[in-house]
């Protein structure tokens, strides 16, 4: 039976020392400004979905993630050992676009916002300028 709280931290340990592996050890050129976001575990302790957030154009995400595939093996080769596990989860790289989504979502909230005011001032203009014509 899967232990939900062993495969979070466990997650959260792969995060931590992803996210310094790329930072500090990972040379590849392709990989530009990425981070872990999240990383979801299986039950069975032997696959990791690793979620990279990358800045940048739909061109330079697909190169990050191309590189990012690429030191697969590398990365799994230095997470086993830093960690001490019976297996080491195979990695599987996956393009988060969360961030990205939701600030899209913001600026057309805020777009909406902006033309609710535009409507409210030009009503309330015409409505005083009705008000003073009579």
């Amino acid at each position: 039976m899967p232990n939900p709280h062993r495969q979070e931290k466990l997650g959260e340990l792969i995060t931590a020392e992803l996210s310094d592996l790329l930072r500090t050890r990972v040379k590849d050129p392709r990989v530009g400004f990425a981070s872990i976001t999240h990383v979801d575990v299986s039950g069975d302790l032997r696959h990791a979905k690793i979620y990279v957030s990358v800045m940048g154009t739909p061109e330079e995400q697909e190169e990050t993630m191309k590189g990012l595939r690429n030191a697969n093996g590398f990365l799994r080769h230095e997470l086993a050992q830093r960690l001490t596990l019976r297996y080491m989860p195979e990695l599987n790289f996956r393009l988060d676009t969360s961030i990205e989504e939701g600030s899209r979502i913001l600026g057309l909230i805020n777009q909406v916002e902006r033309e609710d005011k535009e409507k409210a001032a030009q009503a309330m203009a015409h409505q005083e300028a009705g008000n003073e014509a009579q």
